[in-house]
């Protein structure tokens, strides 16, 4: 598969996504969590360029390679803590809003919410919307993997 897009992107769109990512790195949410939870929204989106890029992003955060091997089946593994896992759900639930999905429920959001402060869960938020963009983006213009921006 080619890349139907070649050239490079708008300069006044590249600040407005750095100005988003700086927002949400200032939310005081760990960068492995970040990264974990990109490549959890990646996976489930099907986007190989975020996938190679979440898991080059959490290697340079100091993510171990059990823990990125296993992200995919995080709920049947013992390698995460409580945190990680209201995150991963949130990030999930977040994620699979089609036809007739539940959507973040108040439970999800309950446990999500006994871990996070109000700063720390709007910079999940907008980092779960951030991959569902660029996740989008990419399967439209067939964006190859190999690449970590």
């Amino acid at each position: 598969m080619e890349a139907r897009m070649k050239g490079a992107a708008n300069p006044d769109l590249i600040t407005a996504i750095q100005h988003l990512h700086k927002a949400m790195h200032a939310g005081g949410v760990d960068r492995r969590l970040l990264e974990l939870v990109h490549l959890r929204v990646s996976q489930i989106n099907g986007c190989s360029p975020c996938v190679f890029a979440g898991v080059e992003g959490a290697r340079k955060a100091g993510e171990t390679e059990e823990r990125l091997h296993n992200v995919v089946a995080w709920r049947e593994t013992p390698f995460f803590t409580d945190e990680e896992r209201a995150a991963l759900a949130l990030a999930e639930a977040a994620t699979r809003i089609q036809d007739g999905a539940p959507g973040v429920t108040d439970e999800i959001w309950d446990a999500v919410a006994d871990h996070f402060t109000e700063n720390q869960l709007a910079a999940l938020i907008l980092g779960i919307a951030m991959t569902n963009f660029f996740n989008r983006i990419n399967r439209t213009t067939r964006e190859q993997a190999g690449k970590a921006w």
